[in-house]
């Protein structure tokens, strides 16, 4: 299985940060890899998003993802349903010091051929990803 983790501290509220994060139409704001993105049903756990993501040479690859877990202020999980590869992704919140301890989390599963021919370009995408969480805390600070 690949994995990917990656953390931050961001100067401001665990209920801001969640909130944030959970409105996944904000993505484009600091996942640089988001073309497009829109809620297309529910609220909480269920709810729906089409996705747009950068491919190789900027093709638009579809990632559509719906929540699987919505604990507000603690956790928050997806599940990818389209696309060449279908991530798991987790964030995990923590009120730390007047600010939010937030980590990132991606996990997928390929073997065979597939790992072979996809695997490192596939942990590549999954580590740069993750370490979006900086630009989040450049967007939640400014």
């Amino acid at each position: 299985m690949l994995q990917a983790t990656h953390s931050v501290t961001v100067d401001r509220p665990v209920e801001a940060v969640f909130a944030f994060v959970a409105d996944g139409e904000k993505a484009p704001q600091w996942r640089s890899s988001v073309i497009d993105i829109k809620r297309v049903s529910g609220d909480g756990v269920g709810t729906g998003f089409a996705q747009g993501v950068k491919g190789p040479m900027g093709r638009r690859i579809a990632a559509d993802f719906e929540v699987t877990v919505f604990e507000p202020n603690v956790r928050l999980d997806f599940r990818t349903l389209t696309g060449p590869v279908r991530p798991h992704g987790r964030y995990d919140f923590e009120a730390v010091d007047g600010g939010t301890r937030l980590t990132f989390s991606l996990d997928a599963r390929l073997t065979g051929l597939r790992r072979l021919l996809l695997g490192s370009a596939v942990q590549k995408t999954m580590e740069s990803e993750v370490r979006s969480l900086d630009d989040l805390r450049r967007v939640l600070e400014a």
